[in-house]
């Protein structure tokens, strides 16, 4: 049966079981590699399911759960018809706010977009980039207090354009996602009737921020990147939000380090650790040693940079837990061999970036086709480098094959860089292929 409006979800707290709210989002998670979704799932966002606050999931956790229970319905799993929640129409695009804050309803926009999705390619990216401007439209007059639809509306946005750029890279995202972020910013100008709603709209614009910074850094906008990080930061700390505080440092020592602002690299890590000391995440922690790893790696102090590498390892091998930020949904064992693969390159120590390299690619989950591009972009840069011409055309190769449904600049300026290495060994039939594939891209 059905919970009623704002009671807990017990049906499906019953489903959960003997698990934790942590390895039931694990599940969530794997569930969704199975049928090619992508859902950012964690402890808080069962937690919310199980309390009544989520009273009825997007589509693409409303997909990952039928598949879970096979032959049961929303309604077998405590959800209430689509269509009966308040703001919520039955076709409606999760990255939308409820239509008394936009121009006109878009009723079948959402059907578009999952054909889009089902189809892929180019068609897809266009569709779904789209979608990123029905978040708001920043002509109309500012809206009423905020409530907590607009609330769920600014997190969704968050979690559409991280799964986007899994799929397909920043380049199609950067322009179209800098709508739903003013729109965020002019949600909490507006304020909220409620703290507990404002706390959530000050953590969702500034996630948003860092979302559509990163999209930029991967893009090649760095100016514009570090203004989004900033803003991001400057959110935080009005709020008091270590958590969003400790991820804007975090893609800020990243952009440094990219930058070749290597000592700015570590400073802003190690800011990102004071302030994430407090929040009980290992996995974080882990993070942030890798991102100062990477600065010392460019500031060539290799004693500095084994230290944090260690740190970062000691704490990823304490495991998952329910403290660790659900943006952090990406960073597994490959993304750890791929950060520890940049510092060794930094030190010039080409062959053993590649091992790293090597097994970021071999770890990375395929429906990731960004990440899975970024690590072979990584591996054919380390293998040119590292004396081993053909090992890395055949890498690039399969970097090519890839950007047909990648678009990051990022990437292929990777692969530039790996072209012209590769330049003196040309009268291989490999490389002379992979430059020739190159050059018509």
């Amino acid at each position: 049966m059905a919970a009623s409006p704002h009671s807990p979800n017990s049906t499906f707290r019953r489903l959960r079981g003997q698990r934790s709210p942590a390895e039931f989002a694990a599940l969530v998670r794997r569930s969704a590699k199975e049928i090619g979704e992508t859902v950012s799932c964690d402890a808080r966002y069962i937690g919310r399911v199980e309390s009544g606050e989520i009273r009825c999931p997007n589509y693409a956790y409303e997909r990952v759960f039928l598949h879970m229970f096979p032959g049961r319905t929303l309604a077998d799993l405590g959800f209430p018809p689509r269509e009966a929640v308040r703001g919520r129409a039955a076709h409606r695009d999760p990255l939308s706010v409820p239509a008394r804050h936009r121009p006109g309803p878009h009723p079948k926009e959402s059907d578009v977009l999952r054909r889009a999705f089902m189809a892929g390619g180019s068609a897809t990216v266009a569709a779904a980039t789209l979608s990123l401007t029905l978040l708001g439209d920043t002509r109309r007059a500012a809206p009423a207090r905020a409530g907590e639809s607009e609330a769920a509306a600014v997190e969704d946005a968050v979690r559409q354009i991280r799964l986007l750029d899994d799929r397909h890279g920043a380049d199609a995202l950067y322009r179209r996602a800098a709508e739903p972020l003013r729109t965020a910013y002019a949600l909490l100008d507006a304020g909220a009737a409620r703290q507990s709603t404002e706390d959530r709209l000050h953590a969702g614009a500034g996630e948003l921020a860092v979302s559509v910074g990163w999209l930029a850094h991967d893009s090649g906008r760095f100016d514009d990147a570090r203004s989004h990080y900033a803003e991001a930061l400057a959110t935080a700390r009005v709020a008091g939000d270590a958590g969003l505080e400790a991820h804007a440092f975090s893609n800020m020592a990243f952009l440094a380090r990219d930058c070749g602002r290597s000592r700015e690299s570590v400073r802003a890590a190690q800011a990102g650790r004071r302030a994430a000391r407090s929040l009980g995440s290992p996995r974080l922690l882990s993070l942030l040693a890798l991102r100062e790893a990477g600065g010392w790696a460019g500031l060539a102090d290799r004693k500095a940079c084994e230290e944090a590498l260690a740190r970062a390892h000691t704490e990823f091998s304490r495991g998952e837990g329910d403290s660790d930020p659900e943006w952090m949904s990406f960073f597994g064992e490959a993304e750890l061999e791929s950060l520890e693969a940049r510092c060794w390159a930094a030190l010039g120590e080409y062959a053993r970036a590649a091992r790293h390299a090597r097994r970021a690619a071999d770890l990375q989950d395929p429906h990731f086709a960004r990440n899975v591009a970024l690590y072979t972009a990584e591996l054919a840069g380390d293998l040119a480098l590292a004396g081993a011409p053909d090992e890395a055309a055949w890498a690039g190769g399969r970097v090519l094959d890839l950007l047909a449904e990648v678009q990051s600049t990022r990437i292929r300026s990777m692969l530039s860089g790996t072209a012209r290495a590769l330049v003196p060994h040309q009268r291989s039939p490999r490389v002379g292929t992979f430059l020739t594939r190159h050059a018509a891209v």
